[in-house]
């Protein structure tokens, strides 16, 4: 990894385990933790294949796996990492920063029908690597694929600059939402859903 993350160097130690007992009592509880999934799964056709990109705890790959998709999930927090392989065991789990993915290097050479960047991924990426992690996530994906990133609005990522990072990154927005379940968009929004292709 050529820079730490925000998750690294925002946040206290054992935040990452944390953040894993969080999720697992969220779903004890019988909270819904779909959502993510539940649009990517709408906008690919079935058994699609699909890059979880900043996995986390494999909520999202999970339920995508569960709905008949091929996930690999990817994250650079190897505590993260080794939960989602200890709770779901659909989705192919990799520990990688992807600021620098090679996933081909690990094994997975195919090219990717979408990926989903959620959990406001983005704004834990190093400070600087934005452009860097949508390019390296693009590559993945094949042409005519979509790439739909997620992430609220007060976190120091501004829209503006993920509309610019994603043209240099050879990737067209074609919808803006704000929330994962389709409401207006609105300037003033806390959140944004995007939805990238690249062209084919």
């Amino acid at each position: 990894m050529s820079k730490p993350t925000r998750w690294v160097t925002d946040t206290k130690p054992g935040h990452s385990q944390w953040y894993v007992d969080r999720f697992r009592r969220l779903a004890a509880e019988g909270a819904d933790l779909a959502g993510e999934a539940r649009l990517v799964d709408a906008l690919v056709p079935p058994g699609a294949r699909i890059l979880d990109a900043g996995c986390g705890t494999g909520r999202v790959a999970a339920v995508l796996a569960d709905r008949g998709h091929t996930v690999v999930g990817v994250d650079a927090d190897p505590t993260l990492v080794e939960a989602a392989r200890a709770d779901h065991s659909g989705p192919r789990f990799l520990v990688a920063d992807l600021a620098e993915l090679d996933l081909p290097a690990q094994g997975e050479p195919e090219p990717f029908d979408a990926a989903v960047v959620a959990g406001n991924v983005m704004t834990f990426v190093a400070p600087g690597t934005e452009r860097a992690v949508l390019a390296r996530i693009a590559a993945h994906v094949r042409p005519d694929g979509l790439v739909v990133v997620g992430f609220g609005t007060d976190r120091g990522y501004p829209v503006a600059e993920l509309d610019a990072d994603a043209v240099a990154a050879g990737l067209r927005r074609e919808h803006r939402f704000a929330t994962w379940d389709l409401r207006p968009w609105q300037d003033d929004a806390g959140f944004a859903v995007t939805v990238l292709r690249r062209p084919a």
